[in-house]
């Protein structure tokens, strides 16, 4: 079995360690047990999973399940598989309008779990390969001003979320392109592995990376700098050639 990063959200504990022990054995990664949408964030702050799987029915949270994945998905494009208990014909409706990779029930059998859970995730890949063509081209035309504005990806220097809007920053270009739509929905157009999303506000182009410290991230093609999560740093350094002091 492919071996994948998972974020469960989940708040009943004993569940949640069933899952994880349960993912485990068939060499799945949990990267954190999130008990809301909180949480959740900032689990995904720290390390962007492949696949998270979520309670649909939370307490002591602000939002439920289908809320919390609405509001991840408005800034990451990650797949995600919900779990519940309930399988009333309403609760159904409002999680199928997220187009969720999978809907399991519990209780879950182990084996079951292990096997619905990559079906579900080759599933969402091979979706995105088909019915994405954008994903796979080098150039991409972007809604803009009642036209569309072409974007060569290999240009790209970084993306800038700014609320509903998004700043997509190109070599040679004085100012950005501002599209109206969020970050999360744009970053499935760049998924080699170039680029990286170095927060929730940010997606960069690594063959543009010229330095880092401990604060900033700096580009060539730009003159500013882009400030650099301290819970991201170990994690960008793993993608490049570093070399330490001995």
């Amino acid at each position: 079995m492919n071996s994948l990063k998972i974020l469960i959200i989940e708040d009943e504990i004993i569940t949640a360690t069933d899952l994880k022990e349960t993912l485990e054995k068939y060499n799945h990664k949990i990267i954190a047990i999130a008990k809301n949408y909180a949480e959740a964030i900032l689990a995904i702050d720290k390390l962007i999973p492949d696949l998270m799987i979520i309670d649909i029915r939370l307490r002591n949270s602000s939002f439920d399940g289908i809320e919390t994945a609405q509001e991840i998905i408005k800034e990451y494009h990650i797949p995600f598989v919900f779990l519940t208990a309930h399988s009333e014909a309403q609760t159904f409706e409002r999680a199928k309008a997220l187009n969720p990779s999978a809907y399991l029930l519990k209780p879950f059998r182990h084996r079951e779990l292990a096997f619905q859970i990559e079906l579900a995730y080759n599933h969402y890949m091979a979706n995105k390969k088909l019915d994405n063509n954008p994903i796979k081209a080098d150039n991409i035309f972007l809604p803009l001003e009642k036209g569309h504005q072409k974007i060569v990806k290999e240009d790209v220097l970084f993306l800038k979320a700014e609320g509903a809007y998004v700043n997509v920053y190109v070599k040679n270009q004085k100012s950005p392109f501002l599209f109206s739509m969020n970050l999360g929905y744009l970053t499935q157009y760049f998924t080699t592995p170039n680029f990286y999303q170095i927060s929730r506000s940010y997606l960069i182009n690594l063959d543009y990376l010229n330095r880092f410290d401990t604060e900033n991230i700096y580009l060539n093609e730009y003159e500013g700098k882009i400030p650099l999560p301290q819970n991201r740093r170990s994690e960008l350094v793993k993608k490049l050639a570093v070399i330490k002091t001995p």
